[in-house]
């Protein structure tokens, strides 16, 4: 039998995406392209073994805040915010599984906007999202800082986090996202990753985010 995408080749596997039999070619080029991936499809998790993070000095500069200097320091200092903002974005993960990477990068993007915004001009924008599913997951992650400042304000009697703080957390993490996701349309590696790290870890230390992030 033909390949259900090409209908050429010669199919050979299985597409859980298609529930059709595919060529091995059809699969590799489609991939995560025009083919919505399930996580546990053995070949996407067989060709994710071969794909390492990607340097961050080999992808879009300007995407990354490169004026934000994220130190070991602060991996340290905001150790458990880190943690609260890789919590938020698994449980946005868990609710909606066609959550793909473009919209983790992108909710983290627009969040990363407003603080830088407001560190250097004192301003508050905020950059518009017309993804329903961005919207969510920037909502998620506003909720978990307002729990955060609530805990602090009830131990120490006040909030002492600063917006330079936030600002950091998002920008690493969306630095991890870009050098953790594969590129693709359709990519969920990064989801993937959130949700293997951190879905069950209420909270973390400094070594757990150290050695669970892998800081590229």
């Amino acid at each position: 039998m033909s390949c259900a995408i090409c209908e050429t080749r010669k199919e050979k596997r299985f597409c859980p995406a298609l529930h059709q039999r595919i060529c091995p070619q059809c699969c590799g080029e489609q991939r995560e392209v025009s083919l919505d991936c399930p996580s546990e499809c053995v070949y996407l998790q067989q060709a994710r073994q071969y794909e390492k993070p990607r340097p961050l000095g080999a992808l879009d500069q300007s995407a990354l805040f490169p004026a934000i200097d994220v130190g070991d320091q602060f991996l340290y200092e905001g150790s458990v915010l880190i943690a609260s903002f890789m919590l938020a974005l698994a449980k946005s993960v868990r609710a909606d599984r066609n959550i793909v990477d473009l919209d983790l990068i992108g909710a983290l993007t627009a969040l990363a906007r407003s603080y830088d915004t407001r560190v250097s001009s004192g301003l508050y924008y905020e950059p518009p999202l017309t993804s329903v599913t961005q919207q969510s997951i920037a909502a998620e992650i506003q909720v978990n800082l307002k729990e955060y400042r609530e805990a602090e304000q009830a131990r120490l009697g006040a909030s002492q986090l600063r917006d330079s703080d936030i600002l950091k957390a998002l920008v690493l993490l969306l630095r991890i996202a870009h050098s953790r996701t594969s590129g693709r349309p359709k990519s969920r590696s990064f989801a993937d990753f959130v949700l293997e790290q951190w879905s069950e870890k209420p909270t973390a230390g400094p070594s757990e985010v150290r050695s669970g992030l892998i800081v590229p």
